[in-house]
């Protein structure tokens, strides 16, 4: 290995420094099967969007784009079609609004490809050292609370940066890049947790957005993105994200894997020379940041909202930990084709919308089955709950996830009531940060605790994480928690003191201040001040 590198420095190398020849090698490895691939060959694959899993092994996981959480009721029909045919019958939503293809075996690959072109779909470049699924507001060019619609910028962004047969050009970064591009008003993505985000603002009368630069969830927690200090128009907004883009493939570090993300490489140059060198490479000055714009209250676009466009409304639906069965989906699809146009929009919290309802259709559409299992008036503690994938399917993955987020939040309900005001409860199974656990009102972070000798799922619980016009990183208050009996009621303790927890933004939370759980849980005073 080359001084500096890393193991996945050399993968790329070993392509000529482009990850997508590795479609060159597909038949030959179809061929061999999956018990003869390298660790290479696995990290490769990933630029197509197939991911070997390590707790399913000879079934694999695809990726596949959405850019802006955009679908079509056809799209949604082929999904749950391949899923049937070739996967397992599962399916995930995720909280960069895509959806991802369980348990399909290695030589269906070329099959499933060629039924997703023929739906305006794809997989590629959606992990590794790409840019991943392009974010915005789900409801885009519909919510009256937007200062324009952004999702044109997010769609163009898509098509030059990555396009319907991926581009090399940017598949060689030092590593991922998050990026999000809103002009609503609601903060109902994560801008400050994403490497570039565009956030609707107004400079001199006119309308744009203001650039955050450097956030990033993972490698050490969460980093809260800086501003750029820049306002950028849209008509101007794609040049200035692909120059971003290539300062961090030209110049981001390469080492060690935990220290390549765009952050570290702000953190080396500071925003002055990072904002020089985009002016130099655009060749124009650029103008300074605007008014922000945004509310300071976040948005889940849950339950019915009034379009924009008079007499139509859009019907969010929760999906419970973002899990489905395809018959869930086409069901799905149905329901936008009978009372909405066939458009469906996925949210960053692992949720479904369908937009232009008229609202003549209202009613009848609230009362069908689907709505029983996908509510859009959920308990207050399924409302905001995220769950990324856990150790059913994630190489990575530490404790199981989803069916402990069902079972905490259907405990909280009976304790609490569905009249408590809804939460964020956000849980990841490990320390990479998928499931946005600092960006949570509570976060639960995986752990391992021994038990009686044997290892047993555990949590680490953060406090006051939040995004939007005011962020912070959620504070790690509690460790080794289990995942038993009691958790419910820690958490309910956690709750009903939320006044409390508050004070962690002016100082670390001492130990005897919470201990009002039970005391075979302890608190983390050092990890609390961090």
């Amino acid at each position: 290995m080359r001084e500096g590198s890393n193991p996945v420095e050399e993968y790329k190398a070993a392509k000529g420094g482009d990850p997508l020849r590795v479609r060159e090698d597909l038949p030959r490895l179809i061929q061999d099967g999956w018990q003869a691939l390298t660790p290479a060959d696995k990290d490769l694959l990933k630029w197509l969007g197939i991911f070997f899993r390590k707790p399913t092994p000879g079934q694999f996981m695809m990726r596949i784009r959405m850019p802006n959480g955009f679908a079509t009721s056809e799209q949604l029909r082929a999904i749950a079609d391949l899923s049937r045919r070739l996967g397992n019958n599962i399916l995930d939503l995720t909280t960069r609004q895509q959806v991802e293809l369980r348990g399909y075996t290695l030589d269906s690959v070329p099959g499933i490809f060629e039924r997703l072109r023929g739906v305006n779909l794809r997989s590629l470049q959606t992990g590794m050292d790409n840019l991943r699924n392009f974010n915005g507001c789900p409801l885009a060019g519909l919510t009256p609370r937007e200062l324009f619609d952004a999702s044109p910028v997010v769609m163009a962004l898509d098509r030059r940066c990555v396009g319907p047969e991926g581009n090399s050009e940017f598949a060689n970064l030092p590593r991922k890049m998050n990026i999000t591009a809103t002009g609503c008003l609601q903060n109902c993505t994560h801008n400050e947790s994403q490497d570039i985000a565009l956030v609707p603002a107004i400079q001199a009368g006119r309308q744009g957005f203001n650039v955050l630069v450097g956030g990033k969830m993972g490698s050490g927690g969460f980093t809260v993105a800086s501003a750029l200090e820049v306002f950028v128009e849209p008509a101007q907004a794609v040049e200035v994200v692909v120059e971003l883009i290539k300062i961090f493939r030209d110049h981001g570090p390469r080492g060690s894997r935990t220290k390549c993300r765009f952050a570290f490489l702000i953190e080396e140059w500071g925003i002055p020379k990072l904002r020089e060198e985009v002016v130099a490479r655009l060749q124009r000055e650029l103008a300074p940041s605007g008014d922000d714009q945004r509310e300071t209250g976040q948005a889940d676009h849950l339950g019915i909202t009034a379009q924009r466009q008079p007499g139509s409304l859009a019907v969010g639906l929760c999906v419970p930990t973002g899990r489905m069965h395809p018959d869930h989906l086409q069901e799905l699809a149905r329901l936008a084709e009978t009372y909405g146009n066939g458009q469906i929009r996925f949210t960053v919290s692992q949720d479904a919308i369908i937009p232009h309802v008229p609202e003549s259709h209202l009613a009848r559409l609230l009362e069908e089955p689907l709505l029983d299992t996908f509510s859009p008036e959920p308990s207050p503690f399924l409302r905001k709950m995220v769950a990324c994938t856990g150790t059913d399917f994630c190489n990575l993955a530490v404790i199981e996830t989803k069916r402990h987020a069902m079972d905490l939040s259907r405990a909280l309900e009976q304790r609490l009531g569905p009249q408590f005001d809804p939460t964020s409860i956000y849980w990841s199974g490990c320390p990479a940060g998928c499931g946005n656990h600092q960006a949570a009102d509570i976060g639960l972070r995986g752990m391992k605790v021994n038990i009686g000798g044997k290892p047993a799922d555990a949590v680490a619980i953060y406090v006051g994480g939040r995004t939007g016009r005011q962020p912070r990183p959620g504070k790690l208050i509690m460790e080794l928690v289990p995942c038993d009996e009691a958790l419910p009621d820690v958490v309910v303790t956690i709750l009903k003191h939320l006044e409390l927890f508050k004070q962690v933004e002016r100082e670390p939370v001492a130990k005897d201040r919470v201990l009002m759980v039970p005391d075979t849980l302890s608190s983390d005073e050092e990890a609390a001040g961090t």
